[in-house]
């Protein structure tokens, strides 16, 4: 103990590194199986939302053609209900194609696109949003739908349209979850 100086002898343990964040990644490799799963899920779930929500804004858009000649067609224009989901549906197709850019650019460059806060927070919140304007574009549509003739094109591409909408409110939704634990693993842990 002669040797030892007093302060070396009396200094507190050396605190241990940090457990690294399930979020973060080596700086050294940038491949995809680099990324937590966590993200390669989120990918999924914004890829199946923007699949969803594009058939169903298609099915309103491009519905068969009416096999009565001697009825007026009236396409979804016609409702102001079916508008609306149209509009809710293409506004979902364009948040979820954003999504899905802005996760791959931060799979390939290590998210230079937006800040990893910034991008937690503005998701949770418009996942929210979108969730709720998706669920309530189905809501509206279904009592249209009971008054539409059911041997229309129109009905059909209606129950189409509102099957793909529900689906695609059912994947946000999962989505939603997804960023609200990620942004309680940021703040809380």
């Amino acid at each position: 103990m002669s040797g030892v100086s007093p302060v070396a002898a009396y200094s507190p343990a050396q605190p241990s590194l940090p457990t690294p964040s399930p979020f973060s990644f080596s700086v050294a490799s940038t491949r995809w199986s680099s990324r937590p799963s966590i993200h390669l899920s989120n990918l999924l779930l914004r890829s199946l939302t923007l699949l969803f929500s594009f058939v169903s804004a298609l099915s309103l858009a491009a519905p068969s053609p009416n096999k009565n000649e001697g009825k007026l067609h009236h396409g979804f224009l016609a409702y102001t209900e079916f508008k609306y989901c149209f509009i809710v549906t293409i506004l979902a197709f364009l948040y979820s194609a954003y999504q899905l850019f802005k996760g791959v650019c931060d799979m390939a460059y290590r998210g230079i696109l937006i800040s990893d806060m910034a991008s937690d927070y503005s998701s949770f919140i418009l996942d929210q949003l979108v969730g709720y304007l998706l669920i309530s574009s189905s809501s509206v549509v279904v009592p249209v739908i009971q008054q539409i003739e059911q041997s229309t094109s129109l009905w059909k591409a209606a129950i189409v349209s509102v099957s793909m909408s529900f689906a695609a409110f059912l994947v946000i939704a999962a989505s939603a979850l997804l960023s609200g634990y990620k942004l309680c693993k940021r703040i809380i842990w």
